[in-house]
């Protein structure tokens, strides 16, 4: 085990009422024990690291100055929250977190009442603060009472429209709430210290109305070289001196920037808003991520995500690769066709290295675009692209697509653009959790007149349908693929254009026919070697489509076999409902078919790795050898004996 870090004065924080009668001093050295213990705790579990390290003074901060649970602290997205838990009476159970049973990865509100609002997704933050502080002005009932709502949000998260539409409404209600835009794009360097320490004394010392007119001119006061290193800052002044800046105009008070590293600016202003606070505050912090760790603070994610890891060196410990990822799949096929169709193009939302877009904008630079957080956005614009000639495809994770769904009903699928969405982390993804699961596309894309939704097998038949989305033009195009690695497969030099709506049989066998649609294929051909065992040889078929589905293959399967099962990584609602509804049409079920559906059970799954949540969700191996086992009868006649 790893060498824990001595934590004497935290060793005596077990909730935040804790730290109220600690110095500033002794506040400080919190945050330096809290930063310790959150390295060390990540290092044995993996995780989010960086987020977390970039606001360990920020969280000290608000704990000792507010009044949590009765305050709401809303941590937006909540990655870094894992300091948050450390203080809540969860350090404890640190060390399980993103684990089976253990802390959720995220704020989650059954898991404690400091986690007033559960989060996983970007820029609801403001929302939820804004909800809160209506709901404590119209007398809501709470368990822990109703005091002040705070929102810690990013500048990445507040690229997304979302963010905006919650502050103009929260400026038009007026209503007493604290926002705190966590900004770690700028580095803090010693002019930003220079001009937020001279900021934050105004702050402490000046009625906030007056903030405006006792920051005109400050920046004229400061040396040529601390003037230019505040750049970003005196821009912001500048906003203010000419009448108001962005924040401003949406009725937010503004106040900032402050260094989110130094307590001594942190404290004497968080104290001044709890003290004078009227209406809407935003408080402009700026922090860095990583900070304090070294490894963390060089690499170019800033230890956004990782494995477990070495403290001393930084080293992540990861298990040798044996397949190529998807998204390296993915990415490199998608590099390799854009390099001879100069139509082909990319959008992505805040997650390039994420879909492994990465891999073609360091090629073809002009043709990947990022768009931020702004799904909705993002797939507007890949509808445009298309209409405009081009080959747009919209690279996002199946949990954020999600966010972009009504642009993907009006913006593309009734105008039959040509958009190709990759939708990558489908089906269940392991440490993230219920948040981040994959579980719902296949229904929500393949419901849509036009649409034609395909799901990868294994990494070779990825790469044969990111080619044959290329040279889809018809209309929209959607291919579904897990996190993680391949199947080990041996990989085709050049990808196949598949025909659309025609899946394949992989084996031939009589009685019982699995009809698989994406990667669960694996577990099938496991579930059919222990089935022969007991004398059954199931014939296998890959539908590749869920739409349109390959009518002839599935009707014949129906016509040839007694039984007929599907089995797919998604919800109710999806593949195996849209083969049901061809057998009902087709009158199929008349002849004595015995269909069974194999889906995600109804609810949410808790993180756990891949393997585990499969089982708890009865989709591995076992589970579909006991499928057809059951609807024969034999499991039954088993049991007896």
């Amino acid at each position: 085990m790893t060498d824990r870090p001595a934590t004497p004065l935290l060793d005596r924080v077990h909730t935040p009422a804790d730290l109220k009668g600690l110095s500033d001093a002794e506040l400080v050295r919190v945050a330096n024990e809290l930063r310790a213990e959150t390295i060390s705790a990540v290092s044995e579990t993996g995780g989010h690291l960086g987020a977390g390290l970039g606001v360990v003074e920020l969280t000290v901060a608000l704990h000792a100055i507010f009044d949590a649970p009765r305050d709401k602290i809303i941590w937006d997205v909540s990655h870094q929250s894992y300091p948050h838990k450390i203080l809540t009476g969860r350090r404890d159970r640190i060390r399980t977190i993103r684990q089976k049973d253990g802390l959720s990865g995220f704020t989650k509100r059954s898991e404690s009442p400091f986690d007033p609002f559960g989060a996983a997704h970007s820029s609801t933050s403001i929302s939820a603060a804004l909800g809160f502080a209506v709901a404590r002005d119209l007398g809501g009932a709470s368990d822990t009472g109703h005091g002040d709502a705070i929102a810690i949000i990013g500048d990445g998260s507040m690229s997304a429209g979302m963010a905006y539409e919650a502050m103009n409404n929260a400026g038009h209600l007026k209503k007493r709430m604290i926002v705190i835009l966590n900004d770690n794009e700028m580095s803090i360097a010693p002019p930003t210290g220079a001009l937020s320490s001279y900021l934050s004394g105004l702050y402490t010392q000046q009625p906030f109305h007056t903030l405006k007119d006792a920051a005109k001119g400050a920046v004229s006061f400061l040396p040529e070289p601390f003037r230019e290193g505040a750049k970003r800052a005196k821009d912001m002044l500048k906003g203010m001196a000419m009448g108001g800046t962005m924040f401003e105009a949406l009725g937010f008070s503004y106040i900032g920037p402050i260094d989110g590293h130094d307590m001594d600016q942190l404290l004497p202003v968080l104290r001044a808003i709890k003290d004078r606070a009227h209406g809407p505050i935003l408080l402009h912090v700026l922090t860095k991520k990583g900070k304090g760790y070294a490894p963390a603070e060089a690499r170019s994610d800033k230890g956004h995500a990782t494995a477990k890891f070495d403290v001393l060196t930084g080293t992540q410990k990861k298990a040798p690769s044996n397949a190529p990822s998807y998204t390296k799949v993915f990415g490199e096929t998608l590099t390799d066709l854009a390099a001879v169709d100069s139509r082909i193009c990319a959008v992505t939302a805040a997650m390039p290295d994420g879909t492994g877009l990465n891999l073609m904008a360091e090629r073809y630079p002009s043709r990947v675009f990022d768009v931020g957080i702004a799904e909705q956005h993002g797939v507007t614009f890949a509808a445009a692209l298309a209409a405009g000639g081009m080959r747009p495809f919209c690279a996002m994770y199946s949990t954020f697509l999600q966010r972009g769904y009504d642009q993907v009903v009006h913006d593309v699928a009734i105008q039959r653009l040509p958009v190709r969405f990759a939708i990558d982390r489908a089906g269940l993804v392991g440490a993230d959790g219920a948040t981040h699961a994959g579980s719902f596309d296949i229904a929500y894309m393949a419901n849509l007149p036009g649409m034609v939704v395909m799901a990868a097998a294994d990494e070779a038949e990825l790469k044969h349908m990111v080619a044959t989305a290329a040279a889809y033009d018809d209309g929209p195009i959607a291919f579904r693929y897990p996190r993680g690695e391949g199947e080990g497969v041996d990989m085709p030099d050049q990808p196949e254009i598949l025909e659309i709506g025609k899946g394949r049989i992989v084996q031939a066998g009589k009685q019982v026919a699995i009809l698989s649609f994406g990667t669960r294929l694996g577990e099938v051909r496991k579930a059919s070697e222990a089935l022969r065992a007991k004398g059954i040889t199931p014939t296998i078929a890959d539908a590749r489509f869920a739409k349109p589905l390959d009518r002839d293959m599935i009707l014949q399967l129906a016509a040839d076999h007694d039984v007929l099962i599907t089995i797919e990584e998604g919800a109710v609602g999806g593949f195996g409902s849209h083969v049901a509804q061809l057998l009902s049409d087709e009158g199929a079920f008349d002849t004595g078919l015995k269909f069974r559906s194999m889906v995600l059970p109804d609810t949410f799954i808790d993180q756990s790795s891949p393997a585990d949540m499969y089982a708890t969700a009865g989709l591995n191996a076992a589970d579909i050898e006991a499928k057809v086992l059951d609807t024969l009868g034999i499991a039954t006649l088993d049991k007896r004996a």
